[in-house]
């Protein structure tokens, strides 16, 4: 008996969050983000820039610390 289950691959477990050479337009850190999660690189720049505006400090750190923190992405 054999039971497959989606959570269990192997690709889901070896994943992690690191920034986006290729796809990057100031570091990468939005579209690393929306690499690790399976989202659209547009929706999570327009959330960003949406923090951006209410939360300009907080966000702005924070992208600061992702960006300084983060590694690349070992897969060109």
């Amino acid at each position: 008996m054999r039971y497959d289950r989606e959570y269990s691959s192997s690709h889901n477990i070896n994943k992690r969050l690191s920034k986006d050479s290729v796809h990057k337009k100031v570091s990468g850190v939005c579209a690393g983000i929306a690499k690790h999660y399976d989202l659209p690189r547009i929706a999570v720049r327009i959330a960003a820039i949406g923090a951006l505006i209410m939360l300009p400090i907080a966000t702005g750190v924070a992208y600061v610390v992702a960006s300084v923190l983060l590694p690349e992405s070992r897969y060109k």
